[in-house]
This record gives structure tokens, sequence and C-alpha cells, in this order.
């Protein structure tokens, strides 16, 4: 009787939890799309703000002189003059005396301090123009953030609607197993969610003096409810005397493994790629590639930088697309000078095989499957060039025994001949590999046959079914 409360005692906290998150998604979305009405960032220098250096250079050097009558000009909407100003300043970072009216050079006395003075105000206007843009980018960045967070938010408050908990079925037989292994089970949580995917949430003490790790719970756990179960890295790894909630994951039906193979550029000590091997998500298996704008130590830099933060993003809860994203607007950020660098990003789902393909200004990947090799075509523009940037995303099924080969545009374009993708094709389906690290190995031999033009890095990772 007491069970049976306390399961339809849960199953209302997560009904009610789901609601509040719900409402949360909800709160932040409106305050995300509230944010981003009305206020637009500006490309260059208006009309408005031409008029207003004028009239500031007229009131500080001009005084009751009408001699040109240039202020009073420039009002008439049809201006042609005001329009050759703004693009003088853009184009040289100044005006001249020789973009100026002939009746202003014929008639003015103080000429080098009005050009002084409108150089000053356009100068400031610009300045105040190039903050406000950058504030506002930040603002978006924040934005995005809270968009995101809504997103992860409402999913997660479907997730634990839909999800059914499964506890009765098996609670009596893990408490007795814990049991014989001297570890008290005090309260248990089974789900399985839509998917058919399972989760446990256990609060254990150990009996007497003894200690028992969380993987061989885990292990002692799968004994029982079948299925091949772990402890997250984000739960505690040892059960003692003192009770603690475990958090116990059944693991999917694919593994995976990767191999790795780089070169710097001709003359550089240090290669300007990185990439990003990530097992922390449960159930899912994350690989990234980025090439930084350059070569050496200082690409190295930006685009280890990136991969760090995307992989961070994605170990946190935000999908693929918004880490993206995210790196894209922190490029942006860094400052005056452009830093582009291209994202490759691939997202395999332990559970189906499905992987996910995300690409900024990437190269193609390969799949390689039954000998064949299957272009999955490039990304457009890298990140870090343009605000708003969409990845190119792709989806494709991934079966036992396939490999998935990724690679910086270092090493597609030293591929022979034209058609650089459909050589690699051509390479990949004739070469023979033992294992990832084998085959990485090999696509880089055949690449550097001529030496390395730019920097080179070779990705691949393959899927087994686990037996």
């Amino acid at each position: 009787m007491w069970k049976r409360e306390r399961r339809r005692d849960m199953a209302d906290v997560n009904i009610y939890t789901a609601g509040r998150l719900s409402g949360m998604a909800r709160s932040l979305g409106l305050l995300a799309r509230s944010c981003l009405d009305g206020i637009e960032g500006e490309k260059g220098l208006t009309r408005e703000d031409a008029q207003s250096a004028m009239q500031m250079a007229r009131a500080m050097v001009c005084g009751d002189c009408s001699r040109c009558n240039l202020y009073s000009s420039s009002e008439k909407s049809d201006s042609y003059y005001l329009y050759y100003l703004l693009h003088a300043f853009e184009q040289k970072g100044q005006v001249d005396e020789k973009d100026m009216p002939r009746l202003f050079l014929e008639a003015c006395r103080r000429k080098a301090d009005y050009m002084a003075q409108l150089n000053r105000n356009l100068g400031r206007a610009s300045m105040n123009l190039e903050w406000k843009n950058r504030f506002l980018e930040s603002r978006d960045t924040v934005m995005v953030q809270f968009r995101e967070l809504a997103v992860i938010l409402d999913e997660f408050a479907h997730q634990m609607e839909r999800a059914t908990d499964v506890t009765q079925a098996k609670e009596d037989a893990v408490r007795r197993m814990f049991r014989l292994h001297r570890v008290a089970v005090e309260n248990m949580l089974l789900l399985e969610y839509e998917n058919h995917q399972r989760e446990a949430y256990l609060t254990l003490h150990a009996l007497g003096n003894r200690c028992v790790t969380a993987r061989e719970a885990a292990e002692l756990f799968g004994e029982v409810v079948g299925g091949n179960w772990y402890a997250p890295p984000d739960t505690r790894t040892l059960i003692n005397r003192q009770s603690a909630s475990i958090r116990f994951a059944e693991a999917g039906q694919y593994q995976m493994r990767y191999g790795t193979a780089r070169i710097p550029k001709s003359g550089e000590s240090v290669c300007g790629d990185n990439y990003v091997w990530s097992e922390q998500v449960p159930g899912q298996v994350i690989l990234g590639l980025s090439d930084g704008m350059g070569s050496g130590a200082s690409a190295g830099q930006e685009s280890g930088r990136i991969v760090e933060l995307i992989g961070q993003l994605l170990e946190t809860g935000f999908s693929a697309r918004a880490s993206m994203k995210m790196a894209n607007t922190v490029l942006l950020l860094t400052g005056r000078q452009q830093h582009p660098a291209t994202i490759d990003l691939a997202c395999v789902d332990l559970h189906n095989g499905v992987l996910e393909a995300m690409k900024m200004g990437a190269v193609a990947t390969f799949v390689l499957s039954d000998g064949k090799a299957e272009i999955l075509e490039a990304g457009e523009l890298p990140a870090g060039v343009l605000p708003g940037a969409e990845p190119s995303l792709l989806s494709r099924k991934l079966w036992d025994g396939d490999w998935i080969v990724m690679m910086t545009d270092g090493v597609l374009e030293a591929c022979p001949g034209v058609y650089k993708e459909q050589c690699m094709q051509g390479f990949l389906e004739e070469v023979s590999a033992k294992s990832p690290q084998d085959l990485a190995e090999r696509i880089l031999d055949f690449a550097s046959q001529d030496g390395g033009r730019d920097d080179m890095t070779v990705f691949v990772a393959g899927i087994w079914k686990k037996r």
C-alpha cells in the first residue's frame, strides 16, 4: 500500500514539474522575442548622422556665416551631396577638401577648421554606430541562449510527461539483488521514454563497512532489469554507508572507435586544425573538426577554442545547431578583425545509429558502407563571417561496420585532379584498412604525397553493433 502511494505521488510530482518547466520555457521564449523586437543593427552611417555632423560643425565653426549655405542645402530630401559625403567617409575614413562642393571651397574662410570639426563629428558617429551594433550582437547572443534554453526546457518537460514509470515490475527483484551484495535500496525510480530508452534513479547506502563502485552497482542493476547499464560521469562514483542518489543510464546498442592523423603546413611546427571526441552525453557520441583561418599556432588556438566551446555547449544540453550558431556569434564578437573558422560536427545516436551532420564552411564528409563511399555535401560560409549564419544540416542512418570520414580542406585540396571529392571517393572505395586509425593514416599519406601546402587533418570513426 505504501509503495503504490509513493509511486502515485512521484507521478504527480512529474506532472507538476513538467508543467512548471513548460511555463518557464514559454516565459523565456517570450523574453527572447520581446528583446529581439524593435531594435535592429545598422550597416552604416545614415543621412541623419551626416546632417547632425554638419549641423554641429556649423555651430562650432561657422557662427552667423552663411556664405556657402552648405548645411541648408544638405537638408533637402534629394541632396545628392549628402550621400556622396557619407560614401567618401566610409571609403577613406575621412572627408578631404576635394570631396567638398565648389561653393564651399571658394567661399569658406575657415575651411581647415570646418573640415577638422566635420571629420571629428563623423568619426564620433561612426564609433557610436560600431558600439551600438556590438551591443546588439552581444544582446542577440544572450537572447539565443534564452531561446535555446527554452527549447531544452520544453523538450525535457515533454520527455517527463511522456515517460512511463516501470518501477513496480522490477523493484522487488532489484532490492533482493542489491541486498545480497550488502547494499540497501531506499528508493527507486525506473523510467522508460518514448524511444524505449530507460533511465533509473536509486537512493542507496552500503551495509556495514562495505563500499561499492557505481560501475559495479550498474552491472548488478543490469542483471536484474536486463540490458547494458552504466553510471554517467556526472553521477556519484562510490556507494558507502552514507545515503546517496545514483543515476543509471542504459547504453545504446552501438559502440564507436576513432582514429586521427594530421600534419602542419610546410614550414609550420603546429597544425592549425583541431578535433573533439566526446561521449559525455549519455547514448551519444559527438565528433567535431575545426580549421582555423590561416595556419600555425594562431589558427590552432582559434580552432581549439571553437571545438572546446561546442563540446561544452553540447554536454550542457544545447542542440548541435544552437552550439554552432553560438560559436559563430562568439567569433563575430572577438574584435574588429574577422576570425572565421570552419566547423564540421557529427552527432551519432548509439541507440538507433542515426548520424546528424552539421557544417559551416567545412568540406564534404564521406560515409563508407559495404565498400561504397557516399559524399555528404559540404557547408557554405564558415563561422565568424555573417551574423545569424545557419549551418548545413544532413542526416543519415548508419549500420554495423560503417565508417565516417571527416577531413579539413587541406586534405581534399591536395587530391589530384579537378574533381577532388570524386577522387577521394574513389580512393576510399579501393583502400583496405584494419581500423579507423589505419584508415586515417592511409588517407593522409595519399593526400600528402606532394607535401603539405596547408594544414591537414583526417578524422575517422567506425560504428559497430555490440555483440
